[in-house]
């Protein structure tokens, strides 16, 4: 193996600043190392470190919740944004994860406001669970403008998409227009709202009028790492942030990630500044993502083993199952022998995953480089296919 990764590596595809390792899950032996510890950009193999630190810190089975509460005034309700942007509108499709929905938000909030005999409402809308600037350092300008991402709040819908349906366009202003159609839906119960909606912050201690949950954390991880969710990396960071007691922005969430992963002895050779990977400012090490890896794989670990599960699978499912990867000769032998995690971003190729040698033993690597000239994913897929058939 150690031959033929040396020789792949070698590609001219991968640029000039390449890092790789093959690490054994079980003993955490280094079974190969080229620049292990070189801080890369990861792009989206980011989200393997967010998607931990959310296990770890929040648990597999912790839920988002997005709720309605009663405002300060008799006939005064607010909507109050929990940080869940997969919160289906009104024109979204069912789909997997089963998500939270805006209608039925609507229907039980409703139910109780008649029950109370409140038949008209005033209807304000709660984001001050994330703080901070809604994009962050290191994101192109078009990033929100093509759809990559939507600004981060606690409250948008359908991912702040103005069409559930398409990746594009982002609307600029998510909690407005999620708490518009939220007014739309309570018409439809019956329930009279006044044209104006505003932003307003829910009393504390405010009585409950109707709640949804998301799916739980280990779904939502999941989802994460199949489509490469930006929105929803972006969430998790900011949720590890509130668990931690640290502000749920930017700064907060990168500091809050770093924490939680010290605390599991899994924090060297990793910088970030978001929870997507879009960020080009991110650092990590292919050790660091490997050895992630690794934990997720372990019985040590149970409350990490949607990463292990979530990853896409060569030539099956998510970013490895787009009919553009493992499809050459000297990859396509090992379709769905792979789990990993892909990364892309102009000029920067990574794959971080899992595979079982021929002997049975579990092996996790990393293969990063963010000086690509054009395109490096068919080397990755390479690199990946020759440990898997080892």
């Amino acid at each position: 193996m150690t031959r033929q990764l040396t020789s792949a590596l070698g590609d001219k595809a991968l640029g000039s600043h390449v890092g790789a390792v093959v690490l054994d899950a079980v003993t955490g032996e280094r079974i190969f190392d080229s620049g292990a510890d070189t801080p890369i950009t990861p792009a989206s193999t980011t989200k393997i470190v967010i998607c931990a630190a959310a296990l770890a810190a929040l648990g597999p089975d912790a839920r988002l919740s997005t709720r309605v509460v009663q405002g300060a005034k008799p006939g005064a309700i607010v909507l109050v944004g929990g940080g869940d942007p997969l919160l289906a509108g009104p024109s979204a499709k069912p789909g997997y994860p089963k998500q939270a929905s805006l209608a039925t938000l609507a229907a039980r909030t409703a139910a109780t406001l008649k029950a109370q005999g409140v038949k008209k409402v005033t209807l304000s809308y709660d984001t001050s669970l994330f703080t901070g600037s809604p994009s962050a350092p290191g994101w192109k300008t078009n990033y929100i403008p093509d759809g990559e991402v939507a600004p981060v709040y606690a409250l948008t819908m359908d991912e702040g998409r103005q069409n559930p349906r398409f990746h594009m366009p982002r609307v600029s202003n998510p909690p407005q227009y999620a708490a518009t159609a939220f007014a739309g839906l309570l018409a439809k119960q019956g329930i009279g709202v006044s044209k104006s909606v505003r932003p307003a912050k829910a009393p504390a201690g405010a009585a409950e009028l109707g709640k949804v949950d998301s799916a739980p954390l280990y779904a939502l991880v999941e989802h994460t790492l199949t489509r490469s969710d930006n929105d929803m990396a972006e969430a998790l960071a900011r949720h590890v942030a509130i668990k931690e007691g640290q502000e749920a922005s930017f700064p907060g969430g990168s500091a809050s990630v770093l924490a939680v992963l010290q605390r599991l002895g899994a924090a060297q050779g990793i910088a970030l500044s978001d929870g997507s990977g879009l960020s080009i400012r991110n650092r990590i090490s292919p050790n660091a993502l490997a050895k992630i890896i690794a934990m997720a794989g372990s019985p040590s670990y149970p409350d990490l083993h949607a990463i292990a599960s979530g990853m896409p699978i060569a030539g099956f499912s998510g970013t490895l199952g787009n009919g553009r990867r493992f499809v050459a000769s000297d990859s396509k032998g090992q379709v769905g022998l792979v789990r990993a995690k892909t990364g892309t971003l102009n000029n920067i190729n990574t794959l971080a995953g899992m595979a079982t040698t021929k002997d049975g033993r579990l092996v996790t690597f990393a293969f990063m480089a963010d000086r690509v000239p054009a395109t490096a994913e068919p080397v990755l897929d390479r690199l990946a296919a020759i440990v898997a058939r080892s």
